[in-house]
């Protein structure tokens, strides 16, 4: 029986949780707050911030875990680099988490190593942010180069929205870098998640492309597959293969690109299970969440089947506390959907705390209509 230490507790983490533990494996959850989703599944719990150098170390030291997972970016990450030299095993690598904490580190790594991404620079002011955004041309894209499920994301199409667009980037900052990745606003048409399985006893294997929406930076529903020329499949998974292998170690990463007409572009990596890979479900024989715990734990993979499927996210719209949800009997009500309550203990407006899944003919559809019957109530 391997043990898992799981850093970060979210919905994701919790299907993690789920996966690991039918394979016989013992997880204990760690996050900021008690109750977390991952922890209502797992064999034990810790709170403490992931940021918490000494809080980590002796988590690491107590537990003693087989394999750390990180589900989340906001890590003291420079405490994996050390425990990794001391033979603890980090998930994928403790370079990829890392690397990838922060957006300035993986995009320069994808510029290394030749991958074509949107052109991009950096700044640490407003004033630096104007500059940059002025070379680059508008409209741009500013995201803090922390952060998780869009905080902080903005597009500033003038130069008098980049005061605002700084403002909430610092405010959806996570960690203790106040800096801001500027790229290049790119007319796509569409966005994908590539889901990248690095194998430890195999080549490195892809699902099908998940096609997404964002609103705020945040995704919002996802359907898989979604249908895109020949050519450009090969050369996202040529693109996915490189960064990856780059990276190193073994699991599930999602990787987003970038779709035009004429090209795929590098959007951003997660060395670990996706938000928009959730439709996964539903639409595949084995979840992304299955996958990584097989990837990890060296388990054989020997065929993903794929069947059309959707998701969408449903969200609260107030801040409070012991939510309660309305309206999940009439979403359940047609067939080929299926919803995942996550079970996170406090509300604030846009935050995600459910999903609806659908398969099937016009699973989009149905999966949307299914989140639009559902109401998040709090206290």
């Amino acid at each position: 029986m391997k043990k898992i230490l799981l850093l970060g507790s979210g919905e994701l983490g919790k299907e993690f949780v789920i996966s690991a533990k039918r394979l016989g494996c013992y997880v204990v959850a760690c996050d900021s707050y008690a109750h977390a989703p991952a922890m209502q599944v797992a064999d034990e719990s810790c709170v403490f911030s992931m940021l918490d150098e000494t809080a980590l170390r002796a988590a690491i030291s107590e537990h003693k875990p087989d394999l750390i997972v990180p589900e989340i970016e906001a890590i003291r990450t420079e405490v994996l680099l050390d425990v990794e030299r001391q033979g603890f095993e980090v998930i994928p690598s403790a370079r990829a988490a890392n690397l990838t904490m922060n957006r300035d580190r993986i995009r320069d790594v994808a510029v290394g190593l030749g991958v074509r991404t949107a052109k991009f620079s950096y700044a640490e002011s407003a004033a630096e942010l104007l500059a940059q955004a002025q070379s680059i041309g508008f409209p741009v894209v500013i995201k803090p180069v922390m952060s998780s499920s869009g905080k902080g994301q903005s597009v500033a199409k003038t130069q008098d929205d980049i005061q605002a667009c700084w403002d909430y980037a610092c405010k959806g900052m996570r960690g203790d870098r106040q800096k801001v990745i500027v790229e290049e606003f790119i007319h796509f048409e569409f966005e994908i998640t590539l889901l990248t399985i690095r194998q430890r006893n195999g080549s490195t294997i892809f699902c099908q492309p998940i096609g997404h929406v964002q609103e705020r930076g945040d995704y919002q529903y996802s359907w898989q597959p979604q249908a895109m020329k020949p050519q450009y499949l090969k050369t996202a998974e040529l693109m996915a293969e490189k960064v990856t292998a780059d990276l190193g170690g073994v699991g599930l990463f999602g990787v987003e690109f970038f779709v035009t007409q004429d090209e795929v572009i590098f959007s951003e990596l997660s060395p670990r299970p996706h938000d928009t890979g959730m439709v996964t479900l539903i639409s595949q024989n084995l979840s992304e969440f299955d996958l990584h715990a097989r990837a990890i734990l060296g388990l054989p993979i020997p065929h993903i089947d794929t069947i059309e499927g959707a998701s969408a996210v449903v969200l609260a719209t107030t801040e409070g506390h012991s939510p309660t949800f309305t309206g999940v009997a009439d979403a359940l009500s047609e067939p080929g959907t299926d919803v995942r309550i996550f079970g996170k203990p406090t509300t604030r407006p846009f935050r995600r705390m459910a999903v609806a899944l659908a398969k099937g003919p016009n699973a989009l559809g149905k999966a949307r209509a299914a989140a639009q019957k559902i109401t998040v109530m709090s206290i």
